[in-house]
Parts: C-alpha cells; sequence; structure tokens
C-alpha cells in the first residue's frame, strides 16, 4: 500500500535555495463557528461557503496568481494563500528573511482571507534519510533539541503580524517521503509534534492553529498512531489525490484510514477537518472525481480546501485535464461567502460543460515572435508583473 502514496510533486516545494516568499492559511474556523447573535423571531445566518483556494507556486508567483485565479473563477473568493516552508536545512525552516513577507502582506490586507503554511519538522526533509537516522532524530527531537528553531518561526510569523496562521506541521507523516516521518519512532514523532506545538504557542501574540495532516490510506503505517493528542491538535486535515489507479471515489471514501475515517476520527475528537493537498493523479482527467470531491467539501464542510494546481494534479495551469477543468470551474464559478450549492451527483461518463462565462485567459503570456524572454528570477518577474522581453535582431535592423 506504501507504494501507491509515492509521487512526484517536486515542484510544489521551495528548492534549497530560501529565495522566494511563502504563503499560507490562517482562520476560518472561528469565522465558520462564531458567528454573530440572532435575535428571537429572525431567521439565522446562512453558514458561509468553507474557504478554498490553490497551491499556486511557493514564492511571489504565487501570491501575484491569486487574483488571475480568482478571475478566472468569476471573481470568486480566495480566502486561502497556501505555501511551504523549505525543508533543505533549519534556517529556512525558521522563516529566513525575505521568505515569508509577500505571502504575510496578501494576508493582511483582508480580515477573513487564511494563510496556510506547511512546516517541516525535520531539515534534510526530501533527502531519503534512512530509517534508522530518522529515529534518533525524532528522538533528539522529542527531548527537545530542535525547540529553538521553532520558536524562531513563530516569531518572525508574529512579527509579520501573521500571528493566526494555520500551521501543517509534519505533513503526510504516515508515508515514506520525508524525513519528518513517523514511522520509525511513533512514539518519539508525537512526543516532539507536542514539543514544537508546546514551544511555538508560548511566544507572545500568538493564535496558531496546528493542523494534523496524513495523506489517505494507510500508506506506511496508520495514521492514527501517528495521532499527538487533542491538547496539540486544533485541526485534522487530509491530503487526498485520486490514486491509486483504478480507484473509484466511492472506494476512496470507504477504504481503510480513507474519506470517511477521516471525518468519522474528526467528529469523535471534536475537531474540524481541513483538506490542504488535493487533485487529480493517477486517474488521468477525472470529472468524476472531481465533481465528486467537490461534493463531498460542500457535505463535510472543512476550514480550508486548497487544490494542488500544476500537471497532473491541477486544473488552471495544467491543460491536461479539460474534463475535470470544466468540473472544477462550473461548481465554484463566482462563488462567495454564501451557502453552497449542492453539486449533482455525477452521470455516466458525460462530458460536463461549464457555464457560459469568459474565455479562459492563458496564465503564461506569450512573447512576441521577435523577442526573447529574460529570466530574471522570481523577485523581479513578480515586481515587472511578468518576465521582460528583449529584441536581439538588433543588429540587422538598419540592414
Amino acid at each position: 500500500m506504501a507504494v501507491r502514496q509515492s509521487r512526484n510533486r517536486s515542484r510544489r516545494r521551495p528548492a534549497r535555495a530560501a529565495a522566494a516568499t511563502i504563503a499560507a492559511t490562517a482562520t476560518a474556523a472561528a469565522l465558520l463557528a462564531a458567528g454573530p447573535g440572532v435575535a428571537a423571531g429572525e431567521p439565522a445566518a446562512p453558514e458561509p461557503t468553507p474557504a478554498f483556494g490553490a497551491y499556486l507556486d511557493y514564492g511571489p508567483r504565487g501570491v501575484a496568481r491569486m487574483a488571475a485565479l480568482s478571475h478566472w473563477l468569476g471573481d470568486a473568493e480566495l480566502r486561502v494563500g497556501h505555501t511551504y516552508l523549505p525543508g533543505d536545512r533549519w534556517s529556512n525552516i525558521e522563516g529566513a528573511p525575505g521568505f515569508l513577507d509577500v505571502w504575510a502582506d496578501w494576508r493582511t490586507r483582508k480580515a477573513d482571507r487564511m494563510l496556510v503554511l506547511n512546516v517541516p519538522m525535520m531539515e534534510r526533509n526530501e533527502e531519503h534519510v534512512d530509517d534508522d537516522e530518522v529515529r534518533e532524530l525524532l528522538r533528539q527531537g522529542a527531548a527537545g533539541r530542535f525547540d529553538h528553531h521553532f520558536r524562531a518561526l513563530a516569531e518572525r510569523l508574529v512579527a509579520l503580524k501573521v500571528p493566526d496562521t494555520v500551521l501543517v506541521l509534519g505533513w503526510e507523516m504516515n508515508g515514506t517521503t520525508y524525513t519528518h516521518r513517523c514511522g520509525p519512532d511513533p512514539e518519539a514523532w508525537k512526543t516532539y509534534w507536542n514539543r514544537i506545538v508546546t514551544t511555538m504557542r508560548a511566544v507572545p501574540g500568538q493564535k496558531f492553529r496546528f493542523d494534523f495532516t496524513p495523506s489517505r490510506g494507510r500508506d506506511a503505517v496508520p495514521w492514527t498512531q501517528c495521532y499527538p493528542g487533542d491538547a496539540t491538535v486544533d485541526i485534522i486535515g487530509m491530503d487526498s489525490y485520486d490514486q491509486p489507479r483504478g480507484m473509484t471515489f466511492d472506494e476512496q471514501v470507504k477504504e481503510p484510514y480513507g474519506l470517511q475515517a477521516h471525518v468519522d476520527f474528526a467528529k469523535a475528537h471534536g475537531k474540524p477537518i481541513s483538506y490542504p493537498e488535493w487533485g487529480l493523479f493517477r486517474n488521468g482527467d477525472n470529472a468524476a472525481y472531481m465533481r465528486r470531491m467537490l461534493a463531498w467539501m460542500d457535505e463535510h464542510k472543512p476550514v480550508y480546501n486548497t487544490v494542488t494546481d500544476y500537471c497532473p494534479h491541477g486544473v488552471w495551469q495544467c491543460d491536461d485535464n479539460p474534463r475535470s477543468t470544466a468540473v472544477y470551474r462550473s461548481v465554484l464559478f463566482g462563488r462567495t461567502d454564501e451557502p453552497a450549492p449542492t453539486a449533482p451527483e455525477p452521470t455516466a461518463p458525460v462530458t460536463p460543460t461549464a457555464p457560459p462565462v469568459p474565455p479562459v485567459p492563458s496564465t503564461t503570456p506569450r512573447p512576441p515572435a521577435d523577442c526573447s524572454p529574460l529570466e530574471l528570477g522570481d523577485w523581479v518577474e513578480y515586481w515587472l508583473g511578468g518576465k521582460l522581453c528583449m529584441r536581439l535582431d538588433w543588429y540587422s535592423r538598419d540592414k
């Protein structure tokens, strides 16, 4: 079962260089759970639609693309910004200067936005460290060796005025991909998680929420064995992609440690749910999955969800999934904080169509035929609004 969970999604992660900024999600559970009082005899206010967004890029481009995706969705409200801290070295896990600033600026421009930040629990997080070393590192973490790194991150987020960030700490811990995995020593992993949360909550001014997010299914170990306890978990999430090949959505719901088990476990522990990562995968352009997953989230009302929007998972920045893209756009087009419509049950393979909306804008502007784009880096391109283009045929213009 572990094999089916392995996947190559390295483009979503920051590379080893700590270059740009990273975004995350902040507080919507409070908005969902606590609404204004209603006087006797007055109708209850409609329940707001769960916050949604997309992972669009880890750096400044991710922020810049939020507005374009919203426009493509008929000015739907994208209240969730989602990004990842680099897991290459501790200085980046602490939130190196210049890395989180753009995301923090996006978050603070509107009160109801959420910043969701995936936080590695170990450096060298994607370097295939063996189980024996992982076990030793987890025990060192449980003993407090790495506390100061997470204190520095907490202080950094508070200083950036995003103290209500949702922290997806040690995500997909039930698998084998990351150094911060749980399997080599679940007891040490849980103790380490609790130390991190306790350390970060001790920083003055913080309002963090901690999201415990395994991948769907059993994977290397049952994710319930890694659960660190209700006192240090605020949200129980799940990363759920359309895999393995041939598995129907109903099977994804019913499988051991699957979607239904996730909802039931969270309810038993009195916690809200989330879907920090979801999208297409092994079954290609699967419109039935897209419709069913959107309907599932409308039914179970997670605090937030963010689709992973690049190929093969995505719907806006990926041209490989036109049928699923049409479903996603038709369901979320124009959505704001109104009661969520009920998504219809899928019918037999009929190509879904989107409502009459403006043509889909290209997400990658094409330079003129006689113009060559210059590679200037994320920061310069962000502030310029795109790549700088220069004609290189100057030598022949006067001929």
